[in-house]
């Protein structure tokens, strides 16, 4: 189905586009979908937000009083239109929302300029996509009709059901959720319509768990799916290492989990060394040059564990042909660092190869390697099967240490996460080397050998950016978020709240460094610690292309080395990929041919370096459409891992009720305040009305509640005695995502 958002993307300012060729691109066969399509652009044109030419040909308006914008909901009603680029908020009545709802994307018109502190208001006049067109739901019974109640309060609107899904009416013992699918939304004074598609029983199984957390981030559990067909790799052009020893360092023991790169060696007679990293090759077995063959991805762009296995956005087929197993051949798409003998940087080459992994290496053995004596004469149990590539692996290590050094000068910084001791969840809790969205690396870690693997990959993705920019490719590319100085003085209150020692530069702000330090100490600097995490903001994917003004590229990526784990690595790779097949290397003055894959060989080059049919089928990779979608799966991932964490917190508290245990105050708001009990590390809310002994007024700027008569206070760090009474997985799994909505915003 498309929505209205698809046809203005498919529209252009410049050249119309006929009725015909539109439905084709929008995949509209059917009479029904047609008459739809009419309704939409009958509206479009009576907004002015596209025209009709004499030829029947419609194309976008060029100006427009619209704005684009997400609307954010409160539960109590007040909704927002949230632009991009940090620009102002503008407040949306109730009655002039038309029927948007919290998360949709929509077309704004301002009616009122803001003054002083209060924010413009506008009117939404039309819904460009809906983000809800599945919800979650508790079925009820009102005046003998059947409706849906949107378990999220921020969604203004019940949902009318057929008669028949009464059966789903909610009971308390299964707290029994079902799963809506909207047939017609509201409109003027007609209700939405939908019909349940699947009941969600919360009665503590893992695996229910798993499905209720996906339906709640709107991602779909994929068994079997379909992608572009295998093509045979290119064997013509590729450098056989496979008599090199390669090793693979890799924590991840879930099912399915991405295929990690592998890393190679080589000593030079002058001191130098060769740093390879071979990547598993997929980009050049898809064709990822049609509408058709991308639109496959389109409800997946990441991988991420399910706890019991990981869910892939590539089928098994093209992961089974790309994984790189021991003592096998592969082919590989490989990045050579060449260092000098003291680890810089002094040329890189990207290549197709051959390779062969020699060892995989995991915990044990680089808890053994990094904590072997020097002067040890006798090999322990666990280094012994592995004596003959000891010398390699510690040199990789060195170089992945100074690599994060060099990272951390140029501004990446270290910050370990909160404790969390619940085993069931898996790979959440192992790193993972391939989340560049992050603007932080997790401490070194012996015990989990992928924290090595981090500043390596990093280096790498660093150094595709700076080739590719050089050259004036389109790519997608992380940008690390400077740390916002307004929000890091709600760290510097609590930190006073909680009698902490702050010591300010002479600018009276903050670095990263002293921050982490500040929040790492103690138990209760714990607090700043989650304050911090909800500061420091995930980057998201953002398009370079050659109009861009960078000022500075030290801590801009374009990751490539794991096309398993997203759709953004994949696209990078396959840019590497048709850089060195298609990528001109025309004769220089000289008559030699140019290395357009080493470093620096852009200064002798002056032509284009790819044909019209290369640029078109790269510009289909590379738009701010494409971009856009796998930000807006990216978050429902986020969201996922972020429940995920909250529901085995829950359940862990659960066995517990009616326990008394020590807390501490993380938050305090109007209604209550929030307690961690540190032995369970699982956190919930006091509310006001259980403190029955006096009347609390909140004073925000003291962040604390006081009593009325006793002055008997709650602030945050204060130390109490708490009894679980109650456990409610919905509200809590609510409130901790508004929590990851606020930051997102």
């Amino acid at each position: 189905m498309f929505s209205t958002s698809s046809i203005i993307e498919n529209l252009n300012q410049e050249e119309g586009l006929e009725y015909k060729k539109l439905c084709r691109l929008l995949k509209l066969s059917k009479k029904t979908d047609k008459a739809k399509l009419d309704i939409a652009l009958r509206a479009l044109e009576e907004l002015e937000i596209i025209n009709k030419n004499k030829d029947n040909e419609y194309f976008n308006v060029k100006e427009s009083n619209h704005l684009v914008a997400k609307i954010r909901c409160s539960s109590k009603g007040y909704c927002f239109a949230v632009r991009e680029n940090n620009n102002e908020d503008i407040y949306i009545k109730e009655n002039l929302l038309n029927y948007a709802w919290n998360g949709d994307k929509v077309l704004v018109r301002i009616i009122k300029d803001g003054v002083r502190r209060r924010s413009p208001e506008g009117v939404v006049d039309c819904i460009l996509e809906r983000t809800n067109q599945i919800l979650l739901a508790k079925v009820e019974i009102i005046k003998d009709e059947v409706y849906g109640i949107p378990i999220d309060d921020r969604i203004l609107a019940k949902i009318k059901l057929p008669k028949k899904d009464e059966k789903y009416k909610y009971n308390s013992i299964n707290k029994n959720i079902v799963k809506i699918e909207i047939d017609l939304f509201p409109i003027a004074q007609q209700e939405g319509i939908g019909h349940v598609i699947k009941e969600l029983k919360l009665n503590n199984n893992e695996k229910l768990d798993t499905d209720f957390v996906l339906s709640k981030s709107n991602i779909h559990r994929i068994d079997n799916f379909q992608n572009p067909k295998l093509t045979v790799g290119n064997q013509q052009q590729r450098l056989d290492l496979s008599s090199k020893n390669s090793y693979m360092f890799k924590s991840w023991k879930t099912e399915n989990s991405p295929i990690l790169p592998i890393f190679q060696i080589e000593k030079n007679k002058n001191k130098t060394y060769k740093l390879w990293i071979h990547t598993n090759t997929i980009a050049e077995r898809l064709d990822l040059s049609n509408k058709k063959s991308l639109q496959m991805f389109f409800d997946r762009f990441e991988s991420f564990p399910l706890l019991e296995k990981w869910q892939n956005y590539l089928s098994d087929e093209i992961c089974n042909a790309a994984k790189f197993n021991t003592n096998e051949i592969n082919d590989a798409i490989s990045l050579c660092i060449e260092m000098n003998s003291e680890n810089e940087i002094i040329n890189w080459s990207f290549h197709l190869t051959k390779v062969k992994c020699s060892l995989l290496v995991e915990n044990q053995h680089i808890d053994a390697l990094l904590t072997r004596k020097s002067n040890a004469r006798i090999t322990s149990r666990i280094l012994k099967p592995i004596k003959d590539y000891i010398e390699d692996l510690d040199k990789i290590i060195e170089i992945s240490n100074e690599f994060r050094k060099k990272q951390l000068i140029n501004g990446k910084i270290e910050l370990p996460k909160s404790n969390n001791n619940i085993e069931s969840l898996k790979e959440l809790l192992v790193h993972n080397p391939a989340e560049f969205s992050k603007v932080y690396f997790e401490p070194l870690n012996n015990n989990d050998i992928q924290t090595y693997l981090s500043p390596l990959l990093y280096e790498a993705n660093s150094i595709w950016f700076n080739h590719s920019n050089n050259y004036g490719l389109n790519n997608a590319s992380y940008i690390s978020q400077k740390l916002d100085y307004i929000n890091v003085t709600e760290i510097i209150k609590n930190s006073e709240l909680i009698d902490s020692n702050i010591e300010l530069n002479d600018n009276g702000t903050l670095s990263f460094k002293k921050l982490v330090e500040l929040c790492t100490d103690d138990n209760k600097k714990r607090i700043l610690h989650k304050i911090l995490f909800n500061v420091v903001r995930d980057n998201e994917v953002t398009l370079i292309s050659k109009d861009n003004s960078i000022d500075d590229s030290k801590n801009i990526i374009s990751p490539w080395t794991l096309p398993s784990f997203d759709f953004t690595n994949l696209i990078n790779q396959y840019n590497i990929y048709n850089m060195i097949i298609n990528g001109k290397r025309n004769k220089n003055s000289g008559g030699n041919l140019i290395n357009i894959m080493e470093r620096e060989s852009w200064e002798n080059v002056n032509w284009r370096l790819y044909n019209s049919s290369i640029i078109k089928s790269l510009d289909l990779l590379f738009n701010n459409v494409m971009i856009d979608k796998i930000n807006e799966y990216k978050d429902k991932v986020r969201q996922f891992k972020s429940n995920m964490i909250t529901i085995k917190k829950i359940r862990k508290a659960e066995k517990f009720i009616g326990n008394k245990y020590s807390g501490l105050i993380m938050a305090v708001q109007s209604y209550g305040f929030f307690v961690e009990i540190p032995e369970l590390y699982v956190e919930g809310l006091v509310h006001v009305s259980t403190l029955s002994n006096d009347w609390y007024e909140y004073r925000s700027r003291q962040n604390s509640l006081i009593g009325r008569k006793s002055k008997n206070s709650y602030k945050i760090g204060d130390e109490i005695d708490i009894k679980i009474i109650k456990v409610d997985i919905l509200k809590k799994l609510l409130i901790e995502e508004r929590i990851l909505q606020k930051i997102r915003y």
